[in-house]
């Protein structure tokens, strides 16, 4: 989990009435895909896939916004709202023997999607789930040689 860099404000966070309308077991998946500036391909030691860096800028991004470091909670009168309790952001780091390359035609499949989203264990309750869930996949090959 990567929590607020700096305390945060503890509080119940209503939603709008849009937010009550959408079902309450979903996140919407994104993939990103980026290439490294062209100078730091000739050395894999770089910065630019370093995982620390990118949990150190998330946990600062997250004292701004903070509500979504918190969980959604289901009111007494039934309202899906967010307790903005800090708990954190999943941030899951996997290994893939992809090289950035392969995705030049990106096509999104349920295949390539259970590869690159990680998966949302709804069975435990709505208060036992991130609002925010990354995965961050660093290929093992920046891109293919060009022969």
């Amino acid at each position: 989990m990567v929590k607020p860099s700096a305390e945060t404000p503890h509080h119940v966070l209503r939603n709008s009435i849009l937010d009550q309308m959408v079902p309450r077991h979903i996140h919407v998946p994104t993939i990103y895909i980026y290439k490294p500036p062209i100078m730091s391909t000739l050395s894999l030691d770089n910065q630019f896939f370093d995982s620390n860096i990118l949990k150190d800028a998330l946990s600062k991004v997250l004292v701004p916004f903070y509500p979504v470091a918190g969980r959604l909670i289901t009111s007494k009168n039934g309202r899906i709202d967010i307790d903005c309790n800090g708990e954190g952001v999943l941030f899951i780091e996997a290994e893939t023997s992809f090289v950035l390359d392969d995705f030049s035609d990106f096509v999104p499949s349920p295949k390539l999607r259970s590869l690159l989203v990680p998966s949302v264990d709804y069975s435990n309750g709505l208060s036992s789930y991130p609002l925010l869930l990354v995965q961050y996949q660093k290929p093992n090959v920046l891109s293919k040689p060009n022969y």
